[in-house]
């Protein structure tokens, strides 16, 4: 595959999201798209789970010092988070509850009392004779409170590091195949 379709590219929240009305306002509201190689899965569920697993171990650390100041502040820390899906035995993602699957997208996040946020994982064929097969991480935050502001405000370049980044790392790692979904 060529850099080219290797590159996180933003774009703008496609409007067949399940995100892209989740929220009268919003405070962030994001998208990447990544190009996906012929014989990748389109199984967006799948596809998300392979992107959390492979995180750079940056991310992690970067994870690691959220924990430490949020957990001061009253929020759900990353552990927290982790029982909270093990107690309810609900569909996650790794440590986000997941709200709907379908075919072509997957939507998880959280919801605290400074912010709700969902994120999308939405899988999308190019009507062209290529047939272009792209993946689009998108995110869409509300903040209910100062300090869900001012949160998201502190964390948003992060935010976009560790998306661009984590894409980046799946696709170099390589894609699972559509015999794998």
């Amino acid at each position: 595959m060529s850099n080219q379709q290797r590159r996180a590219t933003p774009v703008l929240l496609p409007t067949e999201s399940g995100i892209a009305r989740a929220y009268e306002s919003t405070n962030l509201a994001d998208a990447y798209s990544i190009e996906l190689p012929t014989e990748a899965s389109t199984n967006p569920e799948l596809l998300a789970r392979f992107i959390f697993s492979h995180q750079a171990p940056w991310v992690g650390n970067l994870m690691t010092v959220r924990d430490a100041v949020v957990g001061k502040l009253g929020l759900k820390t990353a552990k927290q988070l982790a029982s909270l899906g093990a107690a309810s035995g609900t569909g996650r993602l790794g440590i986000f509850k997941i709200y709907s699957t379908s075919p072509t997208e997957v939507v998880f996040g959280e919801d605290d009392k400074h912010l709700d946020f969902r994120l999308s994982i939405l899988c999308t064929h190019q009507p062209s004779p290529e047939g272009k097969r792209y993946l689009t991480l998108s995110t869409v935050v509300h903040c209910h409170n100062l300090l869900g502001r001012l949160y998201i405000r502190a964390i948003a370049p992060f935010h976009r590091l560790v998306v661009q980044s984590s894409l980046l790392r799946a696709a170099r790692i390589g894609w699972p195949s559509a015999t794998e979904a």
